[in-house]
């Protein structure tokens, strides 16, 4: 395959990986505020396939990702990538923060108040606008790789 395939499915799957990342802790803020026991074993249901989907698109991105770097080595020379690297792996912190929360949550030991989990759920946003201004522009305009 060609390195803009290869590409175009890291892109795909980091799409579905942000898509998990972002959705689930929303889950978390109704499953945390919710008091209903039956509403609560949906959330569970909700949760546990969600994170399935977020799994395969985290691992899906990681490995088309690491495909990349093995076709153009020279990526691991610019500064650039190293940032966005570190950034990959602080939201690898934060996806597995998710499946704790979810296995908390299947096992009601969920100690988080929904205003927490509001919080909580930001992280993602914020690691994503760095990522793809690094990407596009191979840098943050005001520090210099």
């Amino acid at each position: 395959m060609s390195y803009l395939v290869y590409k175009a499915l890291h892109i795909i799957f980091m799409v579905t990986w942000f898509a998990g990342l972002f959705y689930l802790p929303r889950i978390f803020v109704y499953h945390a505020s919710n008091k209903s026991p039956d509403t609560s074993e949906t959330f569970k249901v909700m949760e546990r396939k969600l994170m399935i989907m977020t799994n395969i698109g985290g691992a899906l991105t990681i490995i088309f990702g690491l495909i990349l770097i093995m076709k153009n080595p020279a990526l691991m020379k610019m500064g650039w990538l190293h940032f966005k690297l570190t950034l990959v792996f602080l939201l690898l912190i934060y996806h597995y923060f998710c499946y704790h929360y979810v296995l908390a949550f299947r096992h009601d030991k969920n100690r988080h108040s929904h205003k927490f989990y509001r919080y909580f759920n930001e992280f993602p946003s914020l690691i994503l606008i760095m990522v793809v201004f690094l990407v596009i522009l191979k840098g943050i305009p005001f520090i210099h790789f």
